[in-house]
């Protein structure tokens, strides 16, 4: 079988994805983290994507995918290692993929990178311009690393690169933002705003990438679930109750939480729980004929506490 690599591999979801690739591919990682009880046949190497080792694990597997997950996707880090591990551990990424002849990528990115604003239209697709760090520097670094990718994928077209923009992720074991802001029992939101959202469960993301692999695809792609609801209903459905705070109240409350280090959640993410960010699908559907397999009920009755 041809040899993945999965950055971040010891993560929720590169634990989902390597179970997901075990039948056809033989699978390998990198993270900085521990993997106690992994898989049997799978490696997992303990290293940083800036440093040498990582290059000599390159070096060794010679793997001819690699599936690039390994982001600080939280903000419990200073601003400067977010940026120098996702901007700069990208870049070397990159780089290694060319000179050891690695012929499929996919760079696992989010649907955040095109920002939270009352002008977006509904149903953005790819050539949405990525303007999220306009009212959310705080993932100007994500933004970064997805531009990276698209020009890395233009420059270098004999490494077929594919950048997957997923909507919401959810599910028992992914640590995303909006997995955290659901299970919460009170749930703040901004007074007077209910805004659409688009929800994936976490199975589905493993799913996409690994057709992503399949097919060899080459561009940039949304990846959407089942549907959209409102703010309110995926809460109510989660098994929270919305607490509506007006809006000053509430971004005042997340600066200073933020600035103080009481909560990791910045006060950019408020305009994401005024505005709506609904994604086009069509084109990754039509590339793998994408269905997901999880509806929206199971999607919040995995985030259900």
């Amino acid at each position: 079988m041809e040899r993945v690599l999965i950055t971040g591999i010891a993560g929720g979801q590169g634990r989902l994805l390597t179970r997901r690739l075990l039948d056809n591919w033989a699978v390998c990682g990198v993270d900085d983290r521990r993997w106690e009880g992994h898989p049997r046949g799978v490696k997992v190497h303990r290293a940083d994507l800036r440093k040498r080792k990582f290059e000599d694990i390159l070096r060794t597997e010679r793997p001819k995918a690699v599936v690039h997950m390994g982001f600080i996707r939280h903000f419990r880090d200073s601003e400067r290692e977010r940026h120098d591990v996702n901007v700069r551990g990208t870049r070397k990424l990159l780089d290694l993929c060319v000179r050891y002849g690695v012929e499929r990528l996919v760079v696992v990115s989010s649907g955040y990178v095109y920002g939270a604003f009352p002008e977006n239209p509904y149903r953005m697709d790819e050539e949405q311009a990525l303007s999220a760090s306009r009212a959310y520097p705080e993932i100007r670094d994500l933004v970064e690393v997805d531009t990276l990718a698209t020009a890395f994928l233009w420059k270098f077209p004999q490494v077929r690169t594919s950048i997957l923009r997923p909507v919401n992720v959810l599910g028992h074991y992914v640590d995303s933002m909006a997995n955290r802001y659901l299970r919460q029992p009170r749930v703040p939101v901004v007074a007077g705003f209910d805004p659409m959202l688009q929800f994936l469960h976490e199975e589905d993301l493993s799913e996409a990438i690994a057709l992503a692999l399949e097919h060899g695809l080459q561009g940039v792609f949304n990846v959407v679930g089942p549907g959209e609801v409102p703010l309110h209903t995926a809460i109510e459905e989660s098994g929270g109750r919305a607490v509506s705070v007006p809006e000053p109240v509430l971004r005042f409350a997340f600066e200073r939480a933020f600035r103080w280090g009481l909560s990791s959640t910045p006060v950019g993410v408020l305009d994401y729980l005024k505005y709506p960010v609904t994604l086009d699908g069509d084109r990754f559907r039509e590339a793998t004929h994408f269905r997901p397999f999880y509806g929206l009920q199971e999607i919040f009755d995995s985030v259900r506490h």
